[in-house]
């Protein structure tokens, strides 16, 4: 791992943390958010370096950060969504939606579409990710309470 991959990872943990303050979360949720932060981008740099289409990669990292988060939602006895929302700061395609915006007030229309597309299919990746973790856990969750009566 390079220098500038393990800088970003690092970023994406202080990112979280950040977000975590922001949102005035604390002790042992405001380490797992963090540790969620680093986890989803350490994910996404080596999906990367496997799977050259973005929007695959944030799929595969929002699956997996979306069981991340139902598994420490379970254990630190909190929503979900507490861990998904600030773990995720580092895959929100801010760049991405920059530019189609720079695009777009440039007037240049084919490039500004040619990105808008492209932004919305990292946003929908994201999004989808998300939604198929959590359906499969909920499901397994559900499963495992009905046959044994402990969750």
């Amino acid at each position: 791992m390079t220098s500038t991959e393990i800088i970003q990872i690092l970023s994406g943990f202080v990112g979280s943390m950040g977000f975590a303050v922001l949102f005035n979360i604390r002790g042992k949720r405001f380490v797992a958010v963090s540790i969620g932060g680093l986890i989803s981008w350490l994910l996404f740099v080596i999906l990367s370096r496997f799977i050259s289409n973005e929007p695959i990669n944030y799929f595969i990292v929002a699956c997996a950060l979306s069981a991340y988060s139902e598994i420490m939602a379970i254990l630190l006895k909190s929503p979900t969504t507490t861990f998904i929302t600030t773990a995720l700061v580092p895959l929100i395609p801010g760049g991405s939606l920059y530019y189609t915006m720079a695009y777009a007030f440039q007037g240049n229309m084919t490039t500004f579409l040619q990105k808008g597309v492209y932004t919305l299919q990292l946003a929908a990746a994201l999004a989808l990710g998300i939604i198929l973790s959590s359906t499969i856990t909920r499901i397994i969750h559900k499963i495992i309470k009905q046959k044994t009566g402990l969750l």
